[in-house]
């Protein structure tokens, strides 16, 4: 006799949805570390959400809990505390505020080109999965600059990087734009 399947609640009770929740949960306090100037805590965040990003996938993979809805909740709560976190990095004056908000934008498109709530996996373009790196890179330079004391790198870099962030964002944008004008049902 086989067993019932799973209810949607148990579904969601998994080791590697466990990781994401911890990414997730990290954003809020991050956002106040970095406001308030707390660098240990923001840096211990951040490091926390770099180990669970890692690891998240992994686990998933190796205990056969993944899935098409893990996968998205996995790259939103990426999305939120990278977006998050930038957001207290501009308002610091080392980001534009339009990158915080690009990152929201380019996820929502990517999650709705790629019809990830209907089920489907979602497709990921070369620029845009290093944008998705570049992004976490981005708001750890100052995290971790300020966690470790350094005075190096110097907030214009962060900023120049910001900017080409943002420009490689609207690229990745118009690309994935495209090739839904010219594509429009996921392979």
């Amino acid at each position: 006799m086989a067993s019932p399947a799973p209810s949607a609640p148990a579904r969601w009770r998994t080791r590697a949805n466990v990781l994401t929740v911890l990414r997730l949960a990290a954003a809020p306090p991050l956002v106040l570390a970095i406001c308030q100037g707390q660098t240990g805590l923001a840096h211990a965040l951040f490091w926390m959400a770099v180990a669970t990003d890692l690891l998240d996938g992994r686990v998933a993979r190796r205990y056969g809990e993944a899935s098409p809805m893990g996968g998205i909740f996995d790259h939103a709560t990426d999305a939120i505390f990278v977006s998050a976190g930038l957001l207290a990095v501009a308002w610091r004056g080392e980001v534009s505020i339009w990158l915080p908000a690009l990152v929201v934008a380019a996820f929502v498109q990517y999650a709705a080109d790629s019809r990830a709530l209907a089920g489907r996996p979602l497709r990921a373009s070369l620029l845009g999965r290093w944008n998705g790196i570049a992004y976490f890179v981005l708001l750890g330079i100052p995290v971790v600059r300020d966690g470790f004391g350094l005075g190096w790198p110097p907030g214009s870099w962060v900023v120049a990087i910001g900017w080409a962030l943002i420009v490689t964002t609207l690229v990745s944008m118009g690309d994935r734009f495209l090739a839904l004008v010219r594509n429009p049902s996921p392979s």
